[in-house]
């Protein structure tokens, strides 16, 4: 098993809150991802400004993706390996702005995220959730 997996699946029960990244007291997708960083990492790379739910969808920018593009190695969508962050646009049109941790590959894909409602799960990768994967990108090797 990949260490982010590991760090992941050690976030499962988490509750959702929003621009939360503390391991079992509370956090969002992006604070799942953060929080990840740490453990495998180390200190996060930038800081993150505080953001509201409808962050970025007023001017259609693709902050999210930006910042992944700067810290994380971009993959081809369909070059699958446990521990990928995968970035979803949640509606057509929509920025892409809901992240997950692949946890298992192959016909019981499954990710690793924090919903809302929720908390951090780990749910299956089904054909409705892969249609709304729009970048797959690896976590850095730890320097």
């Amino acid at each position: 098993m990949s260490r982010v997996v590991a760090a992941a699946r050690g976030w499962i029960g988490t509750p959702y809150i929003h621009q939360c990244a503390t391991k079992g007291a509370g956090c969002d997708c992006l604070g799942l991802l953060r929080g990840v960083w740490r453990e495998v990492i180390g200190p996060e790379p930038e800081a993150v400004p505080a953001y509201t739910p409808d962050w970025s969808e007023p001017q259609g920018e693709e902050r999210l993706w930006a910042a992944a593009l700067r810290h994380l190695s971009a993959k081809p969508v369909a070059a699958e390996a446990a521990g990928d962050v995968l970035l979803f646009r949640m509606r057509a049109g929509a920025v892409a702005k809901h992240l997950g941790l692949q946890g298992r590959t192959g016909q019981e894909a499954t990710f690793i995220h924090a919903y809302s409602g929720h908390g951090v799960v780990e749910s299956a990768l089904t054909p409705p959730w892969r249609r709304r994967i729009v970048a797959r990108f690896a976590f850095p090797e730890r320097t």
